[in-house]
């Protein structure tokens, strides 16, 4: 029998961008993934498609699959042959039962390997402004399990975990506050000690409740708290105030959800993660060359006899280049066309190319650059239009204006629609998780549309990135804004706008 092997990869505490590269190349090759609740979507979103998902659930009282049963999933798994990741939140050694589950893998033989992970007691402090040591407060560090079963009584040294002066972290405690706050005062911890409660550290849902030990119950029976979160004491609480930083990013708080195709959209993400946003990537829609392309090849044929070759998107730039190559068409068969391009993404793209564009309209829509070539042209132009299977006819119904310009518009490169198998969007915009959806383009409004059949799609408020997009949107019905230009930093102003005006109508 073929013999697969185990990795236990730590997702991090939520933000993906604190998920180790390690793990993220073990993710990619994984062929099945056994993950918990607690892994954050945005790891989730990164799990590739053809690996087979095994949700154990997991998240405090509330298991899915006993740890027993996991214990013997990947055992079983691995023993077919395959590369299993076992996708914990957090550390897979820190409280995650990562040792349980490698017992009956040595015992069975199984190769296995530990990537460890950033761990919530010390990532969730750092991004809510706690240090959990600092010289001039304390010189120690003490995390506790705060779970217990009910009714029982602690199994904890809290005099010893006092006299030690140090900053204590308590996990799985929420539910067990009162009772972890009592213990610390029976053992003579000072009333006035500074306490917190952090609740979903790095993620758009996080939440700060800094109080004492005295007070911290009483505090979060009125403010209110969800887990996961976790319980800090120490003088290092009183810190968080002055050292705070994530909120004071400008998209804190916001959680977006982009569509871009997945090739594209890690620059969008990326920049919106940068800006303070949780961004959900769950590409609605994916590319791919069209096969046996017998009018692009007629075209290539005869290359040197285009006046324009004008492209509509840097993936209709990526495609047209990799089938030249692939059909073993010279780049010196450019050499009589000039290049239009849409806008500065396409532009950029041809670039890298080694071309220069040598016209772009000031809108970035296809009416304009149709208009922009009717007058650049005299009428006896000849134009190759490489673009999507199912492209937009309004570049066509400008150039048509002009009498006498020949266009093959030729389509190179297919949509296709994607769902995520691990995520339910529905939920999400139901449950009011997601602020807003970012769109670029018609064809990945339609993605998501397609991916989300029956949410009722006034619940989406929809940032779009121009004119036809936004009318993909408005036909669903969808709350609509469009930014001021069609590119990517506009987009970005408007997700920023848009945050802005929901905090003012809290107020």
């Amino acid at each position: 029998m073929c013999k697969g092997k185990v990795w236990l990869v730590g997702a991090g505490p939520g933000d993906i961008g604190l998920f180790t590269l390690k793990g993220m190349e073990i993710l990619q090759q994984a062929e099945v993934v056994v993950y918990d609740s607690l892994v954050g979507q945005g790891v989730l979103s990164k799990i590739p498609k053809t690996a087979r998902c095994i949700n154990v659930g997991k998240r405090a009282s509330h298991h899915t699959m006993p740890q027993e049963q996991i214990n013997e999933v990947l055992l079983k798994e691995a023993k077919k042959g395959y590369r299993v990741v076992r996708l914990k939140g957090g550390d897979p050694f820190l409280f995650g039962r990562g040792g349980e589950e490698l017992e009956l893998l040595i015992q069975e033989g199984i190769p296995y390997e530990i990537v460890p992970g950033v761990t919530s007691p010390i990532a969730v402090p750092a991004y809510n402004g706690i240090p959990v040591t600092h010289r001039d407060f304390t010189s120690s560090l003490h995390i506790i399990t705060g779970h217990k079963k009910k009714g029982a009584a602690y199994d904890i040294d809290f005099e010893a975990l006092v006299r030690t002066k140090g900053t204590l972290v308590f996990l799985m405690g929420v539910s067990a506050l009162t009772d972890i706050c009592q213990a610390l005062l029976d053992a003579g911890m000072e009333k006035d000690m500074p306490a917190a409660i952090l609740q979903k550290g790095t993620t758009a849902a996080q939440k700060r409740i800094v109080a004492t030990v005295s007070t911290l119950p009483e505090e979060v029976q009125r403010q209110g708290i969800e887990t996961p979160a976790i319980i800090v004491v120490g003088k290092v609480c009183a810190l968080a105030n002055e050292f705070a930083w994530y909120e004071k990013l400008p998209l804190f708080g916001y959680k977006v959800l982009v569509t871009r195709p997945k090739e594209a959209a890690s620059s969008m993400a990326a920049k919106l993660r940068k800006l303070g946003a949780e961004v959900l990537e769950l590409p609605a829609i994916k590319t791919a060359a069209k096969q046996e392309n017998t009018a692009l090849l007629n075209a290539f044929s005869h290359l040197q006899t285009y006046d324009w070759i004008t492209f509509t998107s840097p993936k209709g730039v990526k495609v047209f280049f990799e089938e030249m190559k692939k059909a073993k068409v010279d780049a010196r068969k450019l050499g009589n066309a000039k290049f239009a391009v849409v806008g500065t993404g396409t532009q950029k793209a041809l670039q890298e190319k080694g071309f220069f564009a040598d016209v772009m309209p000031e809108l970035f829509d296809g009416a304009s650059l149709g208009k922009m070539l009717c007058e650049k042209c005299s009428g006896t132009e000849k134009i190759l239009l490489p673009r999507a299977e199912i492209g937009s006819q309004e570049i066509i119904e400008e150039l048509k204006k002009k009498a006498g310009i020949v266009i093959d518009d030729i389509g190179i490169y297919e949509t296709l629609y994607e769902k995520s198998e691990i995520i339910d969007e529905k939920k999400e915009f139901e449950a009011g998780s997601i602020n807003c959806a970012v769109f670029t383009s018609a064809s990945t409004v339609k993605g998501f549309v397609e991916a989300v059949p029956e949410l009722d799609y006034s619940r989406v408020k929809a940032a779009c990135i121009g004119k036809q997009t936004k009318a993909a949107a408005d036909k669903y019905s969808m709350e609509t804004y469009m930014s001021k230009e069609a590119s990517i930093d506009s987009l970005l102003e408007l997700v920023i706008e848009l945050k802005k005006n929901s905090e003012k109508k809290e107020l």
